[in-house]
């Protein structure tokens, strides 16, 4: 009996595993599959995604337009969409009596809003499907067999096991772990840096504003071209929401490089220009002169932020429209449009960590997601440098890559 072993117990080696499985019974072969998880559980990642409810993909069905959600892996997932995507993945869980449900953002989630009920379908699955899955037992070496005939895996519990095929799926790629066995194996590995991340900031104003949020702000990064758009929410330690989710993403080697100690500028109302604003407020201080500022804010600008917008640009919150000065109202609309905010470390997403990074992409067939240098060989997820932006993406290309390397295994088998 051939073997099939997979690296990696979270969603893509278990979604390559099962595609393994699948094609393997249509094709009446029967390798023997076997998932090693270094940790004590399976799917943990996945448990925490989405704060709990697991944000298994995203709507959006266009492979170009799909692909252009990622950083780091867009040209080369193309391909890959257009036989595997969100409509596959969908109707992939509902023939497994898991229902996925849209919200408004377009992100997909199970209708129990459960991470447990893609785990529970996963080990269900695997169960189902005669898959071997072995908990606390990493790959500490690997060896390729004499003419490269399979492989030869020296386990973390002192074991050895062989396979004819392997598929490395461990998530994002650590130098001093996965990223030495593949190197040793002939591959290159992209630098693996944090990525989707927040943004931490002493300014005490801010701070004040944890859980304000903003529907849709412009977020850049002085000095670069870093610039980004999307929904803005102030934290009890700076700054977060998907805005500054997808700013690190595609400033994710960018940021690094800068220690995570930048200037964000922040331009609160990006429908707008310097001078509209500036009419704007001339416009209140000659109509509304006897109103007073604090109570009528620009929107959509929250009334909290307002106040401190205001008292950014030295203007007292219970000042009259017909006392603002000119050199004021300047001052006011300059920060509308770009208050400067000093950014001091970073902070992982809740508990989830992303990195980009990981096996040089022209490295790998995405026909088949096997190595171009190791025959036998093959990848998917995270440990591939490939990357996206929040919002169920990442689930996706774990579900593309590992349905095209477990049907290519079954194929080879």
């Amino acid at each position: 009996m051939s073997r099939i072993v997979i690296v990696g117990g979270g969603a893509a080696g278990f979604f390559a595993a099962l595609a393994c499985a699948e094609a393997s019974a249509r094709s009446k072969t029967a390798p023997e599959i076997v998932i090693l998880e270094r940790g004590a559980r399976f799917l943990d990642k996945v448990r925490i995604s989405g704060g709990g409810r697991c944000n298994v993909t995203h709507a959006c069905y266009e492979a170009r337009d799909l692909a252009a959600h990622y950083p780091r892996g867009e040209r080369a997932l193309i391909g890959a969409f257009k036989r595997f995507q969100p409509s596959d993945t969908v109707d992939w869980f509902a023939a497994r009596g898991v229902a996925l449900k849209t919200e408004a953002d377009g992100r997909m989630f199970p209708v129990t809003d459960s991470s447990e009920t893609i785990i529970d379908c996963f080990l269900r699955e695997a169960r189902a499907a005669g898959i071997k899955m072995w908990l606390g037992c990493g790959a500490d070496k690997i060896a390729v067999r004499p003419e490269g005939a399979g492989f030869d895996l020296t386990l973390s519990n002192g074991e050895t096991l062989g396979c004819d095929r392997l598929l490395v799926a461990c998530g994002g790629c650590r130098p001093k772990e996965s990223g030495e066995l593949l190197a040793a194996l002939g591959h290159t590995l992209e630098p693996p840096v944090p990525s989707l991340f927040t943004f931490h900031i002493d300014a005490p104003w801010l701070r004040q504003l944890a859980g304000v949020s903003v529907e849709e702000v412009e977020a850049s990064v002085a000095g670069t071209k870093l610039r980004q758009r999307g929904p803005f929410l102030a934290t009890h330690w700076g700054a977060s929401g998907p805005v500054i989710l997808r700013l690190s993403a595609w400033g994710a080697r960018v940021l690094h490089g800068m220690d995570y100690r930048f200037v964000l500028q922040i331009n609160w109302l990006p429908g707008q220009t310097q001078d509209a604003i500036i009419a704007e407020l001339q416009s209140r201080r000659d109509f509304q002169a006897a109103a007073s500022i604090v109570k009528f804010p620009i929107r959509p600008i929250p009334a909290r932020l307002w106040e401190q917008l205001l008292l950014a640009a030295q203007i007292e919150p219970g000042l009259r429209w017909g006392s603002l000065p000119r050199p004021a109202l300047h001052r006011l609309a300059q920060q509308l449009v770009r208050t400067e905010l000093q950014v001091t470390r970073k902070s992982t997403n809740k508990a989830e960590f992303v990195t980009c990074g990981g096996v040089r992409l022209s490295e790998v067939d995405f026909k088949t997601m096997e190595s171009r240098i190791r025959p036998g060989l093959y990848f998917a997820g995270e440990v591939l440098d490939i990357d996206g932006i929040t919002g169920g993406f990442n689930f996706q290309a774990a579900w593309t890559t590992a349905w095209i390397a477990g049907n290519a295994m079954a194929a080879e088998a």
